[in-house]
């Protein structure tokens, strides 16, 4: 698709590493393809480049590095030495950039004023909202210290939103709670954080048949945090191998995250640290190939306003590649899946869940048809979709009347 009427490009800001970034090189890409020229402004890992060139993308990697897991003091440093730097950087590329638009990706809320300098110059601002902040922060930080900074976090959301030309979210739940909260609906565009359906294309991959090699093989794929319950998932493998001895089982974990270690010590002491296996983050390129090596999907989230409220990729990813998914019961998610599509238990109960992952082995033909019903309502909601509308947002803001 061609919409660009001309070349001036887009500056992106991300408090993120672009290739581990799955939507903002997803968007990236969506406006080279329709030949928008785009610079991203993000973190930079040590031994990386400062300067590269990604699939047509100009990155630009700024000397700040993610502490995920941190304590709340380093995450509000981290999160002011790059706004500051993402700012001057961007104002001094714009001199001769020229930039038609900017477009922030949260978090945090508050870095949209990065691009302020830009605005107050003509450039229409756009504020990604990939996660909902505040409920983030409740979630994630619930001790007394923190709980005296949640209203100023609201309050920044609410600012955020309203210095923003426009804002764009994850899913109609979040939509929802923003208009709740004062935002104009006719400023939100809910883009669903859906996969590329040629990047998780089962015909690219080997087929596996469902345990073909007699092994049972769940896979996670995403963050190793305290948000998703991966304990409950380890406890639910101890529990299928005591109720099923008979049933050799792995579970694989793709990600990285400060509970690693935790849930490394927790397989050990269950005795089933033989049949979880943590191999890091790979690269997002290779997921596809590991969830067609594997059996059941899993999606575990610890239930919160927070987990709520969200849509995990991770279901579309399992499902585009033609695999069951077992996924916490949540509001938003029950938004979008019927109930004869995703498989769900309830959240923090281990025996719910390894009973529902059992019920997927015993029952090949009820498995096979909620494979199918998943695939389908993953193709409505495919990033090729969701991406047009995307494109046209973004293109008609640069060819609002008015813009300097």
């Amino acid at each position: 698709m061609t919409v660009a009427a001309d070349p001036a490009p887009v500056a992106m800001l991300a408090h993120s590493y672009y290739d581990e970034d799955p939507r903002v090189r997803r968007e990236a890409d969506a406006l080279v393809a329709a030949e928008r020229p785009v610079d991203v402004f993000a973190l930079r890992r040590p031994g990386d480049a400062a300067r590269a060139t990604v699939g047509g993308v100009s990155v630009h990697r700024l000397d700040v590095q993610r502490h995920q897991g941190a304590p709340l003091a380093t995450y509000v440093v981290e999160y002011l030495d790059f706004f500051v730097r993402a700012s001057l950087a961007v104002s001094a590329a714009h001199r001769h950039r020229r930039y038609a638009l900017a477009q922030v990706h949260t978090l945090p809320d508050f870095l949209v004023y990065a691009a302020a300098p830009l605005k107050l110059v003509g450039v229409p601002v756009v504020l990604d909202m990939h996660e909902a902040m505040p409920e983030l922060f409740r979630a994630r930080f619930p001790g007394l210290a923190a709980s005296r900074l949640r209203p100023i976090v609201a309050v920044q959301e609410r600012l955020s939103t309203s210095f923003a030309d426009a804002v764009i979210t994850v899913t109609e739940g979040v939509a929802d709670r923003l208009r709740a909260r004062g935002t104009p609906a006719a400023k939100i565009t809910v883009i669903h954080n859906t996969p590329s359906a040629r990047l998780f294309d089962p015909a690219a991959h080997a087929h596996r048949a469902f345990m073909s090699d007699g092994r049972l093989r769940l896979i996670y794929a995403g963050a190793v945090t305290p948000t998703y319950e991966l304990d409950t998932a380890v406890h639910a493998l101890a529990r299928i191998r005591t109720d099923r001895p008979g049933l050799p089982v792995q579970l694989e974990v793709f990600g990285r995250g400060d509970s690693v270690e935790p849930l490394r010590e927790l397989s050990r002491s269950l005795a089933v640290d033989d049949i979880v296996t943590f191999h890091g983050r790979i690269p997002l390129e290779q997921v596809p190939a590991e969830i067609a090596a594997s059996d059941i999907g899993l999606s575990p989230a610890r239930r919160s306003e927070f987990t709520d409220l969200a849509l995990s990729t991770k279901v579309f990813e399992y499902a585009a590649m033609g695999k069951p998914v077992v996924a916490t019961k949540l509001d938003t998610p029950g938004r979008y899946f019927e109930p004869d599509t995703v498989l769900t238990y309830s959240a923090g109960n281990a025996a719910d869940l390894a009973a529902k992952i059992l019920s997927l082995v015993d029952d090949p033909a009820a498995r096979d048809e909620r494979v199918r019903r998943t695939a389908a309502r993953v193709d409505a909601l495919s990033w090729e979709r969701e991406s047009e509308r995307y494109v046209l947002l973004i293109e008609g803001l640069i060819a609002k009347p008015g813009r300097a």
